[in-house]
């Protein structure tokens, strides 16, 4: 009898038992039903890793706590399809206007056009003959630091005299432009080279200045060492070894504006990367052309109306149609220059130090902007303005409006003197990044700092752009 009851117990608890064992194996799982028939014949382990039926919770949950993609808390960070499906739709819509332009305008795009412009009555190329005589001014800083060094003038001196060269080079080019009234084109490249003359020169005798005053600090404290930034090996690298024609036109010619006794140099020249550069420089330099004349042009010529009228929703119409394009030639122009021109410059000269931009297109306040896509600049006025202003008690707000107001005053320059006529507006939009810089800094930056940037980028140039180029249309044909 106690065998048989054992046996009938043996039978009824077994299925709890295997269930209980299961669930030692899968903790996370969920006890069978009883079954109430007898105990199956032995089989093999259950895998760990495989969930038979009986094992799922009978409801089959599927949801859990998640948030949505979009929302910010997911932390989800992948949107390379909307990346590719924004360029996508930028390539089409823009795709669709320029065949709109072909069908209105035609073709416009004509090298020989551009060629025979450029050659127009060569005798008279003042720009070039300028180009040419911006030398003088080289030849004669050179020497006078030559004077400075020997001692035959004081600091107090120069101060005077390099006011009085410098006004003279930045003038003599606005005294010839205006009173030859030539192609505004050619004079502001003139202009320009002029002011990275300036911009240089200026960096020079400030160089030396401070390297003059090391020694009189060195020798009135007795000591004997040179004023050396170099090893004892490269002698050409102290000063005054420096003050060599070789070493000025070396500076001259590298793509920097900053002066140094000694640069960073690369160990050879790259023949590939030097065809790279020269291709791009090139190819690209004929597409802002071609962009230029078959889309901007076309455009400028409609806009005369609408902005002499003062009708300001074509005018804003108007400024929009423009955004485009010229933030396009903008951004190939950038490129055109800082990284194709500048780079091959710096590799036939094995000059080493080829930071000439950053990642200005993350910024996200206007400062770390003007911070960030022109190195060179941004070195030059850095070192040479707001430092010593720094260095002389002022606070950094009034050493960055001098920064501003500098670039400012450039910015115009080379606008009004080759169209011959004073309107201020890329003075105004520069120093309207004063607020603007302090307006996104108090902003955090962030996401919304970097739309303002872009903004600014995008609207305020096509708008100077239609400003000028209506008012040259009222100087010259009404």
């Amino acid at each position: 009898m106690g065998t048989e009851s054992d046996r009938a117990d043996n039978q009824h608890h077994s299925p709890s038992k295997r269930a209980g064992s299961i669930r030692k194996r899968l903790p996370s799982s969920t006890s069978s039903p009883r079954q109430p028939q007898a105990s199956p014949p032995k089989s093999p382990p259950v895998d760990i890793g495989v969930k038979t039926p009986n094992q799922y919770p009978p409801d089959r949950p599927i949801h859990q706590a998640q948030d949505s993609l979009f929302s910010s808390s997911s932390g989800w960070t992948n949107y390379r399809g909307f990346l590719n499906l924004s360029i996508l739709l930028l390539v089409v819509s823009n795709g669709r206007v320029a065949l709109e332009n072909i069908i209105k305008y035609g073709i416009l795009i004509s090298p020989f056009e551009w060629l025979s412009y450029a050659l127009h009555d060569p005798w008279r190329w003042p720009n070039f003959t300028m180009v040419v005589l911006s030398n003088i001014f080289v030849f004669v800083t050179f020497f006078f630091e030559r004077k400075l060094e020997s001692g035959t003038f004081s600091n107090r001196f120069a101060a005077w005299f390099y006011s009085i060269l410098f006004t003279l080079h930045l003038g003599a080019p606005v005294v010839v432009t205006l009173h030859v009234q030539g192609n505004p084109f050619f004079a502001a490249g003139m202009m320009s080279l002029y002011v990275v003359e300036f911009l240089k020169l200026f960096s020079y005798a400030h160089v030396n200045y401070w390297c003059r005053c090391a020694r009189i600090a060195a020798a009135e404290n007795q000591t004997k060492s040179p004023v050396n930034l170099a090893t004892k090996k490269d002698d050409r690298y102290t000063y005054p070894n420096n003050l060599t024609l070789s070493n000025l036109y070396y500076f001259m010619f590298a793509p920097t504006l900053c002066y140094e006794l000694k640069f960073p140099r690369s160990p050879g020249i790259r023949k590939t990367f030097v065809i790279k550069r020269l291709c791009e420089l090139v190819g690209l330099s004929f597409v802002v052309g071609a962009l230029s004349q078959q889309w901007i042009v076309p455009l400028l010529k409609n806009s005369m109306q609408p902005f002499s009228d003062m009708n300001l929703g074509h005018c804003i119409e108007r400024v929009l149609k423009l955004a485009i394009p010229n933030h396009l030639i903008w951004l190939l122009f950038f490129y055109v220059v800082f990284h194709s021109a500048l780079n091959l410059i710096a590799e036939i000269l094995r000059f080493a130090d080829r930071e000439f931009y950053r990642d200005f297109w993350n910024a996200e306040t206007i400062s770390y902007f003007w911070k960030t896509w022109n190195i060179p600049v941004h070195r030059w006025a850095l070192r040479h303005i707001y430092k010593p202003m720094m260095r002389n008690k002022w606070s950094k707000l009034q050493a960055s409006i001098a920064v501003f107001f500098v670039s400012a005053f450039f910015h115009e320059y080379l606008v009004s003197i080759p169209l011959s006529m004073f309107r201020l507006w890329a003075y105004y939009g520069m120093m309207m990044q004063v607020p603007l810089s302090i307006l996104t800094d108090i902003m955090g930056g962030g996401r919304a700092g970097n739309i303002i940037v872009w903004l600014s980028l995008i609207l305020v140039q096509p708008m100077a752009i239609l400003m000028y180029v209506h008012d040259w249309y009222v100087l010259h044909y009404t």
